[in-house]
């Protein structure tokens, strides 16, 4: 007897780069199955796990991609590495769209990078006769712009790649109202806007979910390698330095940030105020600034604390492990993020001579992450966009974990950071450090510029969610585009 229950249609997302560092793709591919009830496939490069979400989703499978590195040929000639990389890239992505996966109704493409993705989407979706939808998260072109100068020809010729093939595409998203406006003004592209919104499992942490995360990092923060600092110090004046001592410590009710007493955890009032940063270590987001900005930080508050420079470190790290509190905290900034400045950035830190403050860089799990920003008090942004036109998703995932943010300041950021009231804006070191100076005065109990963002944070986090804006904006334009309601 032949089954009338209708076949289910079915979606490709499509990301020439590493899945799992790219959520909103991952967001979307989440949102095709379980709220269009398509089947997906995702066609990406390895190299991070996507969330668990996705990995244990029946209705999603994944198709990993080799990345393509050509270092030899780049060493004699970048222009022939680049076309060359660019020509296996759509030959592998074309095999991949057109045989290795079934065929979809619908494309759904992450730009930039452009090139040759969008060439590729385009030729897989007419030979298969599939829709082809672009989600712009920003402009290629003005990527390859940092590094070889908006008048260059390749740049140009990128330029002009990208706005042609974007053009032929059934239907677009994009993140912000000014790149919306950009693409209908000067690019002849109608796209329907979808902010980035977190999704469900971007929430504060209870405080049972931050001890225990913070009893899994105890060793990445308490003995970063070759690091002296207010934490590291600490915890050897303590004698927590050792492999014995790191392991015993796990195993307690002890952690930097917390404590247990039989079923009672609490945060300990001579905490370090724990500060995150989320970065791809690109050149457009300038780590220096935050760098800069911890050591104004350090040094205003020896100032305001009437210290000189004969005062010993050791010393002041001996009375914050006996428990003294003093009216400026230490800062702990954990910088999580892979790319291809971290080591030059790791090799300054280690020069800094900070006494309040202390740096850890490490890579968390798609788990842990939201897990870190719903554990932490502030969050800070670099993010400048290289357009001007897209705004940072790690604020946003900030925001739905009830974070509030220092952001620095470009054109269309105030989209999405209302100052004073989830967050601040910065566009100097000197002024970032300024808010460091202000929040965290008081810190734990009388910061209350703080504590007034952080309910500013809570409130954005509440008022809209992923499914729910995409349920709004992008299951219209995909069944339109794909004709999935026929």
């Amino acid at each position: 007897m032949r089954s009338t229950e209708k076949k289910r249609g079915r979606a490709a997302v499509v990301v020439l780069g590493d899945i799992g560092r790219s959520p909103r793709m991952q967001y979307h591919a989440l949102s095709l199955a379980e709220q269009a009830n398509l089947e997906v496939d995702i066609v990406a490069n390895g190299g991070s796990d996507p969330h668990v979400a996705i990995r244990e989703n029946d209705s999603i499978r994944l198709y990993q991609m080799r990345s393509i590195h050509l270092r030899g040929l780049s060493k004699i000639s970048s222009a022939l590495a680049l076309v060359i990389k660019a020509a296996l890239q759509f030959v592998i992505l074309v095999w991949f769209l057109c045989v290795k996966i079934p065929r979809p109704d619908v494309f759904l493409v992450q730009n930039p990078p452009s090139v040759p993705t969008l060439a590729a989407v385009k030729l897989s979706s007419w030979l298969r006769r599939s829709k082809f939808i672009i989600d712009w998260h920003n402009f290629g072109y003005t990527l390859l712009g940092l590094s070889h100068g908006r008048s260059h020809i390749i740049v140009k010729t990128y330029h002009w790649f990208e706005s042609y093939f974007g053009r032929m595409a059934d239907g677009s998203l994009c993140v912000t109202r000014a790149m919306q406006h950009e693409l209908a003004e000067n690019w002849r592209i109608k796209a329907t806007m979808l902010y980035d919104q977190p999704p469900e499992f971007f929430h504060p942490a209870s405080m049972r979910q931050m001890h225990e995360l913070f009893s899994r990092l105890q060793n990445d923060i308490r003995r970063p390698n070759g690091v002296c600092d207010c934490v590291s110090a600490v915890a050897a004046q303590e004698g927590l330095d050792t492999d014995e001592a790191i392991t015993e410590l796990n195993q307690s009710s002890d952690t930097l940030f917390s404590s247990q007493i039989d079923s009672n955890i609490f945060l300990k009032p001579n905490r370090p105020v724990l500060v995150v940063s989320s970065t791809s270590w690109t050149p457009d987001e300038d780590f220096s600034i935050l760098l800069q900005a911890a050591l104004m930080y350090d040094r205003r508050v020896a100032a305001a604390l009437g210290e000189n420079d004969s005062i010993v470190e050791e010393k002041l790290w001996m009375d914050i492990s006996n428990g003294e509190q003093q009216l400026y905290p230490r800062l702990l900034f954990v910088i999580t993020g892979k790319g291809p400045e971290k080591k030059k950035y790791e090799e300054q830190i280690k020069k800094l001579k900070l006494r309040r403050v202390a740096f850890r860089t490490m890579w968390l799990s798609a788990e842990d992450y939201p897990l870190l920003l719903g554990s932490a008090d502030l969050g800070v942004s670099l993010h400048t966009s290289s357009s001007g036109l897209d705004l940072p998703m790690k604020v946003v995932d900030m925001f739905g974990c009830g974070l509030p943010v220092c952001a620095a300041s470009y054109s269309c950021i105030k989209e999405l950071v209302k100052v004073e009231k989830n967050g601040l804006l910065f566009s100097s070191p000197s002024e970032l450090a300024d808010e460091f100076m202000m929040l965290f005065k008081g810190f734990p109990e009388k910061c209350e510029a703080l504590k007034s963002l952080k309910d500013g944070a809570l409130a954005t986090s509440s008022s809209s969610r992923w499914s729910t804006e995409w349920e709004s904006h992008a299951l219209p334009l995909i069944f339109e585009a794909s004709f999935l309601y026929n």
